[in-house]
């Protein structure tokens, strides 16, 4: 009997791992490309300007994006329609126009910083970005536009892995774990402009717009149910803690080298660049290589996701698994992002910084609207049935709703009186 008992309880396990493998992707992927090109330019910022200071954000901001991404994934399954479509029928055609045009403005920032991130970390290595950008480019395109979701998914999976290197560049630096743990016990808040930007930059970059439109659009197209909700919660879990974990390293990295020291970054490599010297050349190539990673990672993903959810926001086709006959405007827009955010890197001169951090910003000022739309839709009776919100994610998700609005007005009052 023990035996049979013991066989029995094997084979479940074996055949929920199995299903998990087979559901896993969603939510990790959402969570790592997360860490992106802006998302690493982000912390390193944050590190290299107020050391240690600014790891007590990213506490909130895990629970506030494991919450949110739960509510994503919940109404994918329940209704069968992605984010867009849901905020189209419930706010209709006039709201959604404009919601989506900051929202299309903001993406294309973000792509451009992608690219940034693809020709910095390769000059760190000795290539032109007019080499490196548009062979990535090209790479990215063909990945969606001639492969189908299960090639891409596997693709992405791969990549997000590799983004804990930056684990190995952080520990090169010799962090100060007394005062990383005192900074997160005892957070020093500062009433400045310049720190006001970074948090909100910070949280629009770690919980961005975008995501949540990925993130339902991708349990859709995997055609999950609502028998696979336990496995998914945990492939979301995991996402969520492999984006703050990853952040987590980037601002020790910065803050343990480059902030005792005063250096300034004024894009990605120059975090890169500056381990060098201060942490041996390991850690400055480590570094360089994830950054990499993560640009092309989030090259492919970011303008996919954004032409998803612009066309399902109109009522256009769209999906990687349907050919270009099919969903014209889908790949029409796609490739149009990809050539618009080239050719800006492109450009000499081009502000890249300043791209960069004012798209996060831009990221964390859209970030209450798109929740507002989420919260009014997934407490509705007649769309989610009995899956309607709890208490505790009503209370995450409005609490989220108004810090983000005190921040973002507190942020424009300092710049016009300081």
């Amino acid at each position: 009997m023990l035996g049979k008992g013991f066989k029995s309880s094997r084979s479940r396990l074996f055949r929920n791992l199995a299903i998990f493998l087979a559901i896993l992707g969603p939510g990790l992927i959402t969570g790592s490309v997360d860490n992106d090109a802006g998302g690493i330019t982000t912390y390193s910022v944050a590190g290299a300007l107020y050391g240690y200071r600014l790891i007590w954000t990213l506490i909130p901001a895990f629970i506030v994006l494991l919450v949110i991404q739960e509510m994503n994934a919940r109404m994918g399954i329940v209704t069968g329609k992605g984010l867009a479509d849901l905020i189209r029928e419930n706010s209709g055609l006039k709201i959604t126009f404009f919601i989506f045009i900051g929202l299309l403005i903001a993406d294309i920032g973000n792509s451009t910083t992608e690219f940034a991130g693809v020709a910095g970390s390769m000059e760190v290595l000795g290539i032109s970005k007019y080499i490196s950008v548009p062979l990535a480019g090209l790479t990215v395109w063909l990945l969606v536009v001639k492969g189908n979701y299960k090639i891409a998914e596997r693709v992405f999976i791969i990549f997000s892995l590799a983004l804990f290197m930056y684990i190995v560049s952080a520990l090169m630096g010799k962090p100060n774990w007394g005062e990383i743990g005192t900074s997160i016990v005892k957070p020093q808040i500062e009433f400045s402009t310049g720190y006001v930007e970074i948090v909100i930059g910070v949280i629009g970059t770690t919980i961005a717009p975008w995501m949540q439109f990925y993130m339902q659009s991708s349990v859709i197209e995997k055609g999950l149910k609502k028998e696979n909700y336990k496995f998914v919660m945990v492939d979301i879990l995991i996402g969520c803690l492999a984006t703050v974990v990853v952040a987590f390293f980037i601002i020790v990295a910065c803050a343990s080298t480059m902030y005792p020291q005063g250096i300034i970054i004024n894009e990605a490599k120059d975090a890169a660049l500056a381990l060098k010297p201060l942490a041996g050349n390991l850690a400055s190539v480590v570094f360089a290589f994830g950054l990499f990673i993560a640009s092309i990672f989030s090259a492919t993903i970011l303008p996919l996701a954004t032409a998803f959810y612009v066309c399902e926001a109109f009522g256009f086709e769209a999906g990687i698994d349907k050919k270009w006959k099919e969903a014209p405007e889908f790949y029409i827009l796609y490739t149009s992002i990809l050539i618009i955010s080239m050719v800006i890197i492109l450009i000499p001169g081009a502000p890249l910084i300043k791209i960069t951090i004012l798209t996060q910003v831009l990221n964390g000022m859209l970030l209450p609207v798109v929740l507002i739309s989420m919260m009014l839709i997934v407490n509705k009776k007649k769309v989610m049935g009995e899956y309607t919100n709890k208490l505790f994610n009503n209370s995450i998700g409005w609490a989220a709703v108004v810090i983000l609005i005190a921040l973002t007005a507190l942020f424009f009052v300092m710049s016009i009186f300081t």
